[in-house]
């Protein structure tokens, strides 16, 4: 579904800007596909998965943060063209590779990954996801999975942090030894 919408700062996070989703395309995904979850392009040259974002009063938003604003070079109060698709990954995002891997191999891994709610699973593959490289993507794959298992599936985001920092440097090699 296509529309054309102003990237606005107000009544947005200071950290992003946010598009008003047209009532009917709203309606289309919570009401029809039952679904908050989408894909987003925005002037055909970025796509990305988020959220349909209820502001309360019945109307939604998307959020175009400063990245995707840089690669689009748009900013608050220009106009884009969107086009939405119902999101059908498994978690509303892509699963990287690296972590695919890592869940096949451990099982007791996997399995407190999958009982953590789909939010704090997005969050988890957003942070191992993110980094360009593939190594850094496995370190912190792996760091997450650790700290899931001496944590006994508790995710403790301070916790969490602290341990990427402990084992930034530390040789991928020393993880299978």
């Amino acid at each position: 579904m296509k529309f054309k919408a102003e990237i606005q700062n107000k009544n947005a996070p200071i950290w992003s800007g946010i598009v008003i989703v047209p009532e009917k395309i709203a309606t289309h995904f919570t009401k029809k596909l039952d679904t908050k979850r989408v894909v987003v392009t925005i002037e055909k040259k970025v796509s990305y998965h988020a959220a349909l974002t209820p502001f309360g009063d019945g109307r939604f938003c998307i959020r175009v943060n400063k990245d995707v604003r840089k690669k689009i070079s748009k900013d608050y109060g220009d106009k884009v063209s969107l086009e939405l698709s119902e999101d059908k990954s498994k978690y509303g995002m892509p699963l990287p590779e690296e972590f695919e891997e890592l869940l096949l191999q451990d099982m007791e891994g996997e399995k407190l990954f999958h009982a953590l709610t789909p939010g704090k699973q997005r969050s988890l593959l957003h942070l191992i996801g993110k980094p360009k490289s593939e190594e850094i993507r496995l370190r912190k794959g792996l760091v997450v999975l650790m700290h899931l298992k001496s944590n006994k599936g508790v995710l403790d985001f301070k916790l969490l942090n602290q341990a990427f920092k402990d084992n930034k440097d530390r040789d991928l090699n020393d993880w299978f030894a």
